[in-house]
């Protein structure tokens, strides 16, 4: 019988506000035969249907809500909540970020958030510009300018692989985290290519492609890319855990 697989995280934080790890979920699987109409009710008694996107980037909402498009949750912004502060992304690493992002919103809302934090990894520049990718140029944030001066720093280089990191964080008001990572591996061009897209698609080639993420298609980067990939992480799981929810529910 063929299923969906997948895997996460949980944490829960202690007293004290540190991390502990709560359940590491390994080979996250439902039949894929399982009717959508009775996953959409399981879902529907664990009272979780909504969920808050911790991020103001209007090109991150729409990619997400693409990508979760059909998907059994009401999405809402953080512009359905106006009295949420901006969160500081002082973290080390991608998964630090959207912990901290999505703990925060989930705080303030009362609702499970989910928050993304994602950027480029050059090979030749020891992984930078990493978690300082959206401000590689300084602040304001430009994507513009952060392509410009990429290609300005790899410039005559002739290694240019690298790759998009996502790490996406659920938490839940009670507390429990869980975190779905995606990656994407290829290479820099040498100029922008495409009008699709944001950040450093049009200077991203996946590995296989002749087009960059800026010259696809919406739905043939979504396939491919980091976010989709954590999202999809996500999904697998979100159907796994509430189902079994939804089950020890019904039987209460």
């Amino acid at each position: 019988m063929p299923f969906f697989q997948g895997h996460a995280r949980c944490f829960l934080r202690d007293r004290s506000g540190n991390n502990c790890v709560f359940k590491i979920f390994h080979d996250i699987r439902i039949p894929v035969s399982v009717p959508r109409t009775r996953i959409d009710s399981l879902c529907l008694l664990t009272g979780l249907m909504e969920i808050v996107l911790a991020t103001r980037n209007r090109k991150k909402v729409e990619e997400i809500r693409r990508i979760a498009e059909g998907f059994p949750v009401t999405l809402y912004t953080l512009d359905d909540f106006p009295g949420c502060p901006e969160v500081v992304e002082d973290g080390a690493t991608f998964e630090d970020n959207a912990v901290k992002k999505a703990v925060s919103v989930a705080k303030i809302t009362g609702k499970p958030a989910l928050a993304d934090d994602s950027g480029l990894e050059v090979t030749v520049l020891d992984g930078a510009p990493g978690i300082l990718s959206a401000r590689f140029a300084g602040e304001p944030a430009d994507d513009v300018r952060n392509v410009d001066k990429l290609l300005q720093v790899m410039r005559g280089i002739e290694r240019r692989e690298a790759r998009f990191v996502c790490c996406i964080a659920l938490a839940l008001p009670d507390g429990r985290i869980f975190t779905f990572h995606g990656y994407v591996e290829g290479s820099i061009g040498e100029e922008p290519k495409g009008s699709c897209g944001f950040g450093y698609d049009p200077v991203f080639y996946p590995a296989g492609s002749h087009l960059t993420f800026a010259e696809m298609d919406p739905g043939e980067k979504d396939a491919i890319s980091h976010r989709g990939q954590a999202l999809n992480a996500f999904k697998r799981f979100f159907l796994q855990w509430f189902l079994r929810e939804g089950h020890e529910r019904a039987g209460k």
